[in-house]
């Protein structure tokens, strides 16, 4: 395989979605690549899982990814396609803030290859039950409201009834006098709407997501020149000042190539590991 870094240079690449990810993605892309980005809504990737809960995610965030990205690809006729997923959670430090990791697939069929892009960072996703109106202007306040649009149920998180595409205050009031109507404990269910278009906190993650998918595309495996090289893992083990036992800081980057499995490693860190975090020293 012989492929330069300009190899998608004015060729199309597929993108499907129906929130509003072409306008994040398509400025990163085509400066950085020369690609040009074909957008389509043909197919309801809400089919595919949503947010809210109403339809679950059959499968990972990555095969998600790539369902959509091979359906895009369809659509449009296209060898190249892409796709964005998101995923919401516990943090992965304390567990106690909420978390977005981004999710971009870049998939070349002609190449027989897939790069993944991802990102992640603090979420803006709140949630609480609310029995009247100064209970829920409150929370919009606390939720970023009206930038971040919000989500109303009756009773409580999984009822089926649901309002959605909550932007203004007029709006937001009427749902939630509707959904409380509809309530049979005079509670409503309100919470942050995590659709791309619905939530910038989450837009700002999936733009840099499109940025480290970029890094990662104009990355070329010194063995084969096929885009994508990057590090795949960390090796921990930097020593401590203190005591001289291995921690779990890394020391070194180990990058591999997505076609031809080339890896080499990269140390990363010189010195010593601080005391205070050597799980000798500082149990």
């Amino acid at each position: 395989m012989n492929l330069k870094p300009s190899i998608y240079q004015g060729l199309p690449v597929a993108l499907l979605t129906q929130h509003g990810k072409q306008e994040l993605i398509r400025p990163i892309l085509e400066v950085a690549l020369g690609c040009r980005l074909v957008h389509t809504d043909g197919y309801d990737t809400d089919l595919l899982g949503t947010f809210t809960r109403d339809v679950a995610r059959p499968s990972s965030q990555l095969e998600a990814c790539r369902h959509k990205a091979r359906i895009g690809m369809a659509l449009t006729g296209t060898t190249l396609g892409m796709a964005s997923e998101g995923a919401f959670g516990p943090d992965p430090y304390t567990g106690w803030m909420e978390w977005d990791t981004e999710v971009l697939l870049w998939v070349d069929a002609k190449h027989g290859l897939e790069v993944i892009g991802m990102a992640q960072g603090p979420a803006q996703s709140l949630h609480r039950m609310v029995r009247t109106t100064e209970e829920l202007m409150q929370f919009a306040t606390e939720a970023l409201f009206p930038e971040h649009h919000l989500v109303l149920r009756p009773d409580h998180s999984e009822h089926p009834d649901l309002y959605k595409d909550l932007s203004n205050v007029n709006s937001l009031l009427r749902a939630f006098h509707a959904a409380r109507a509809a309530s049979t404990c005079d509670r409503v269910f309100v919470e942050n709407d995590l659709r791309a278009y619905c939530n910038p906190t989450r837009q700002d993650i999936i733009r840099k997501a499109a940025e480290n998918l970029v890094q990662k595309l104009s990355s070329l495996c010194p063995h084969c020149q096929a885009p994508g090289y990057g590090i795949t893992r960390k090796v921990l083990g930097l020593r401590c000042k203190a005591c001289g036992h291995p921690t779990r800081l890394p020391v070194a980057d180990i990058w591999q190539c997505v076609v031809c499995a080339h890896q080499e490693q990269r140390d990363t860190a010189h010195g010593w590991a601080d005391p205070g975090q050597c799980d000798r020293c500082n149990p």
